[in-house]
């Protein structure tokens, strides 16, 4: 990246933290999930910021991939663990940040087991390091507090306009793994879970990729299809949608979109076991003697 653009990946950074932290100030107990989510974009356009993809809250057992929809009546609760995940992009560079909120503290460890590995795996990051050995450390440290890594989500590059580049960056130590080399933007994520420490896919997608554009029938559809054209194949919600068409035209249009393949559904990722789960993440430029963390707030 050139300094212009080194410039709007760390202006990205600042926004998502700020946005981050917000939300999570937000969480309260008989809070409506659906209202944080609305409140933390807000907040990120009047940072001057772009949404790089739906803020989302994903509860206890759900990792990640969760983002509640208007006509979604969940309310938080005091012992809810909740994953607070963001991302802001600054012309297409992307920070990408996420924390755990657990009101009641009846999982501070968890949350602190996945804090520490992220803490843990940003001091290892640097040109030449192997994203394997960065996956030891967060295993190591995970395990330390008694709990597992989730070791089929992993961290991940970050490419203008793109949210997941390579290199993939495990949760778990990989004997054959891609080296990090000076000026890679990246983002770290450890979850920790008291569980089996694997996911999967489970229940309806309410964010969605567009992967293609294929010629559609319908006006509704194509309708549909220019809004979102307009996110520049970044990720959007269903309740973006559904808010401006409505639901019966936006369930219509996401339904042929699918089958022709233009687009994709991200569905909920829950813990095989139902074992609760805690997430941490920073965004981040790889240098020659450590990273250049974005997701962090100066004092300014």
């Amino acid at each position: 990246m050139d300094e212009e653009e080194i410039k709007d990946f760390k202006k990205a950074g600042k926004i998502a933290s700020k946005a981050r932290d917000f939300g999570a100030s937000l969480i309260k107990k008989g809070v409506k999930a659906v209202d944080v989510l609305d409140q933390i974009e807000n907040k990120i356009f009047s940072l001057g910021g772009g949404i790089a993809f739906p803020a989302q809250i994903s509860i206890n057992q759900v990792a990640a991939h969760s983002c509640e929809t208007y006509e979604d009546e969940n309310f938080i609760k005091e012992s809810d663990v909740i994953k607070l995940d963001v991302g802001a992009h600054v012309n297409g560079f992307i920070g990408d940040t996420a924390t755990t909120v657990n009101l009641d503290n009846s999982y501070k460890e968890l949350m602190n087991a996945g804090k520490t590995a992220l803490n843990n795996a940003l001091k290892e990051v640097k040109s030449g390091v192997h994203v394997g050995e960065i996956g030891k450390t967060i295993q190591e440290t995970i395990t330390s507090f008694g709990f597992k890594p989730i070791s089929n989500l992993a961290g991940h590059g970050l490419g203008k306009y793109q949210i997941h580049t390579e290199p993939r960056m495990p949760n778990v130590y990989q004997e054959e793994s891609f080296q990090l080399k000076e000026g890679m933007t990246i983002a770290i994520e450890p979850f920790a879970t008291n569980g089996a420490g694997k996911i999967q896919e489970g229940g309806l997608p309410t964010v969605f990729s567009q992967v293609d554009e294929k010629p559609v029938r319908s006006h509704i559809t194509r309708e549909v299809l220019e809004r979102i054209k307009s996110y520049n194949g970044l990720p959007f919600a269903f309740r973006w949608l559904s808010k401006e068409f409505g639901l019966g035209k936006t369930r219509f249009a996401l339904n042929e979109l699918q089958k022709t393949r233009c687009i994709i559904g991200h569905a909920p990722l829950t813990e095989i076991q139902k074992g609760i789960v805690s997430q941490h993440e920073h965004s981040m430029i790889v240098g020659d003697k450590g990273p250049i963390i974005t997701t962090k707030i100066d004092d300014d």
